[in-house]
């Protein structure tokens, strides 16, 4: 991925906004229309979701199971022995928070290739406050067996998410933010399963982002370069299976680190790196994201800085770890 052109793009004063949910919607139209073994299922939530442009592309292939997260995915698991490729979607908080046992024994156990949406995760959901704020799914399934993790940054590299997910056997996991959120990246820029990437480069620390919070560690690092710090930012899209390499190699030329997520930092991202750098290569970290609490009721902009996610706190964590 190009440095110059991601930070360019960025950087635009006029930089567009568009929910990432809505890549994926495109993304699975464009699965669909590649593979007609792509199915998809819901629970009654089409509209929030985005699968609503499958379901009007392919009505034929649509399975709406309604408020029943625990059928949806066992519904899912029994498609994928047929020989489909199923996508379920839900709210986060509800899939996998309310099914996951049935993830855990009917699709993982059974190494079925279900694709699993968990759309308005974050606190950036807003207004509907702790109860549809899931926190803690990154966790709940980058500790499962055969399972995939994906978040993607934006609504262009859901599109390609989605697609590439489409094509992998194993049973995923996607997360998805509600928010409309800037788009940075751009068709172009390569994305795999598996792979992280270095958007700017650095020497003095590593960012590693994931998500929604890429964007304000690019941010961060264009402001602390201003105050003469050289930030290294790495996008994480992929938690399961983690880039170790790219990770290792940043973290080794600039010798410390702060992780960002918009979820738990336990067992999220910060721990899934901590467990890596602590075997390999341990260096100063520091995690940021959400700290063992539940999420609040408010406007995004607010939650974000209410609970320290923004490229201001960012920038004020660096200063601090680097003294």
């Amino acid at each position: 991925m190009s440095n110059r052109m991601v930070i360019d793009n960025f950087m635009a004063t006029d930089v567009a906004k568009e929910p990432i949910r809505k890549g994926f919607g495109k993304g699975l139209v464009k699965a669909g229309e590649l593979n007609e073994n792509v199915v998809a299922a819901c629970a009654d939530l089409t509209d929030s979701t985005q699968m609503n442009f499958f379901k009007d592309a392919f009505p034929g292939r649509y399975i709406e199971i309604g408020i029943a997260e625990q059928n949806l995915v066992t519904v899912g698991s029994g498609l994928a022995a047929q020989g489909k490729i199923p996508f379920v979607s839900s709210y986060a908080a509800f899939s996998p928070g309310r099914n996951w046992e049935q993830i855990r024994t009917t699709i993982c156990l059974n190494d079925r290739p279900v694709k699993i949406v968990g759309s308005h995760a974050g606190i950036s959901v807003g207004p509907d406050g702790a109860t549809h704020q899931m926190l803690e799914d990154i966790a709940l399934m980058r500790v499962l067996p055969n399972m995939v993790v994906v978040i993607p940054a934006d609504s262009i590299e859901a599109e390609k998410a989605t697609i590439a997910l489409a094509k992998d056997p194993r049973p995923a996991y996607l997360r998805l933010a509600r928010e409309a959120t800037p788009v940075f990246t751009y068709p172009e820029a390569p994305f795999e399963i598996g792979k992280a990437y270095v958007l700017r480069s650095g020497a003095h620390i590593s960012l590693i982002a994931t998500g929604t919070m890429t964007y304000q560690a690019l941010v961060a690092a264009e402001k602390l370069a201003k105050d003469g710090i050289d930030a290294e930012v790495v996008h994480v899209p992929t938690i399961k299976p983690l880039d170790s390499a790219t990770i290792l190699s940043s973290v080794q030329k600039t010798g410390r680190a702060i992780t960002i997520e918009e979820a738990q930092i336990n067992g999220g991202l910060g721990g899934a790196i901590c467990e890596q750098l602590s075997e390999h290569l341990p260096v100063p970290v520091k995690r940021m994201g959400i700290v063992d609490r539940f999420g609040e009721s408010g406007s995004p902009d607010e939650l974000l800085e209410h609970f320290g996610l923004t490229a201001k706190h960012i920038t004020f964590a660096v200063h601090q770890m680097i003294g």
